[in-house]
C-alpha cells in the first residue's frame, strides 16, 4: 500500500487508525453478523454508536448540558437555510463577511429573512483579515450574529470569537472544530460539515443551545425544524448512519491522541513549520495578514500561474496530493486539518524548499 500525503481541503485526509479501524470490522460490525452499513438506523447496535459519538463529541468539546447534539443531512449549505428559517422569524440577523462561505450563507439568508451586513474582512476586493471587535458593527436587537471561523477558500481564520452581548454566536465552523479547545457557552449555534475535522463527507454535526431550539417556528415543515431533530434525537428521517460511525471512529483517535489540547499543539506547530517556510523568501505571495492566518488553510501564490501549475504537478508527482488553490481564487492552499500528521509536514516543507531553490 502507497497512500500519499492527502493535502485536499476537503474531502480530506482521515486518520490512519480510524480508517483500519473501519476496515477491520466493515464486513462485521462487533460480532452482530453484518456490516455497520447494514444495521437499522433505530436498532441497537447503530443505537451505541449513536450515543458513543453524541458522548464522545460532549466530552472532547466540553459541550455544556445547555446545549444539544443533533446530526443531520444535507452539508453545511443546507444549515445557510435552516438557521434563518428556525431563528430569523422573518426580521433581521447580522453576517460578518469574511469568504466564499459566508457570502453565501449570508445570501440564503436573503432569501427568508434580512441578512444585515455586520462586518467584512475585505480590504478593496480581496479578503485580507477577519475583523476585530471595534470592526463590527452589531445590532443589539438582531436576531442572531452570524461568523464562518475559518474560511477555507481565502485561507483566514478567527483567533478570537466576537463578544455579540444578549444576541446569540452563530458559527459555520466545519473545517475548524475541534481544532483547539472552545468555550461551547459563548455560542447559541454550531454547524459543522464533517468532511473536514471530523470524519466522512454526508453528515452535519450542529451543537444548538436548547433554548433556540425550541424557537422553530410552526410555520416551515417539521423536517426542517431543530426542535424536530432535538425531540427526535436526530432520526426524524434516516440519519446517515456510517457518517456518524466513521466520526466515532475518528473521535476515538482525538481522544486517545490527548483531545482538544493535543490536537491544537499539533495544529499550531504543523502551521507554524509551513508558514516559517513561506515567510522566508519573497517568492511567495501571502496576502491574509499574520493575525488573521489559518491554521488550517494557508493559502499562497507564485509570481505566475505557469509557476503555480508546475509546483502542483511536481507536488504530486513526489506524493503531495490537493495542493491546488479553490477554483474561484486560484493560486495554492495547503490544507492541515487535524488527522494531516507533523512528519507529513515537514516532509512538504522539505520538498518546498528545495523546489523553490530549483524554480525561484
Amino acid at each position: 500500500m502507497s497512500r500519499v500525503v492527502n493535502f485536499n481541503a476537503g474531502p480530506a485526509t482521515l486518520p490512519l487508525a480510524a480508517l483500519e479501524h473501519t476496515r477491520d470490522e466493515l464486513l462485521e460490525f462487533e460480532g452482530t453478523g453484518m456490516s455497520i452499513l447494514e444495521h437499522s438506523h433505530r436498532g441497537s447496535a447503530y443505537m451505541r454508536v449513536h450515543e458513543e459519538c453524541k458522548v464522545l463529541l460532549r466530552e472532547l468539546l466540553a459541550i455544556p448540558d445547555t446545549h444539544e447534539v443533533i446530526f443531520m443531512g444535507g452539508g453545511a449549505s443546507t444549515q445557510f437555510a435552516l438557521i434563518p428559517m428556525n431563528l430569523a422569524n422573518g426580521g433581521s440577523a447580522d453576517y460578518v463577511d469574511t469568504g466564499t462561505w459566508s457570502a453565501g450563507a449570508m445570501g440564503e439568508a436573503n432569501i427568508v429573512a434580512k441578512a444585515r451586513l455586520a462586518g467584512s474582512g475585505k480590504d478593496g476586493e480581496k479578503y485580507v483579515r477577519v475583523p476585530k471587535q471595534a470592526d463590527l458593527d452589531l445590532d443589539p436587537n438582531a436576531a442572531y450574529v452570524h461568523i464562518t471561523s475559518n474560511n477555507t477558500v481565502m485561507g483566514s481564520q478567527y483567533h478570537d470569537y466576537p463578544d455579540t452581548g444578549s444576541v446569540p454566536l452563530i458559527a459555520d465552523m466545519s473545517s475548524d472544530i475541534l481544532w483547539r479547545p472552545t468555550d461551547i457557552s459563548k455560542f447559541g449555534l454550531i454547524y459543522a460539515g464533517a468532511q473536514k475535522n471530523l470524519g466522512p463527507a454526508g453528515v452535519t454535526v450542529v451543537i444548538i443551545r436548547k433554548d433556540l431550539a425550541a424557537k422553530s417556528p410552526k410555520s416551515i415543515p417539521k423536517i426542517f425544524r431543530y426542535s424536530t431533530m432535538v425531540d427526535k434525537d436526530s432520526m426524524a428521517n434516516t440519519v446517515p448512519t456510517f457518517p456518524v460511525y466513521m466520526i466515532r471512529n475518528v473521535l476515538q483517535w482525538v481522544k486517545a491522541q490527548g483531545g482538544a489540547a493535543a490536537m491544537e499543539t499539533r495544529n499550531r506547530a504543523k502551521a507554524k513549520m509551513l508558514y516559517d517556510v513561506l515567510d522566508s523568501s519573497d517568492f511567495y505571495k501571502l496576502t491574509i495578514e499574520k493575525d488573521s492566518r489559518s491554521v488550517m488553510n494557508p493559502v499562497f501564490n507564485l509570481a505566475t500561474e505557469a509557476l503555480e501549475k508546475k509546483l502542483v504537478a511536481d507536488a504530486s508527482a513526489a506524493g503531495f496530493v490537493g495542493i491546488k488553490g479553490h477554483r474561484s481564487v486560484g493560486g495554492l492552499r495547503i490544507s492541515m486539518y487535524n488527522a494531516m500528521e507533523p512528519e507529513n509536514v515537514a516532509k512538504f516543507c522539505e520538498f518546498l524548499t528545495g523546489w523553490t531553490k530549483q524554480n525561484s
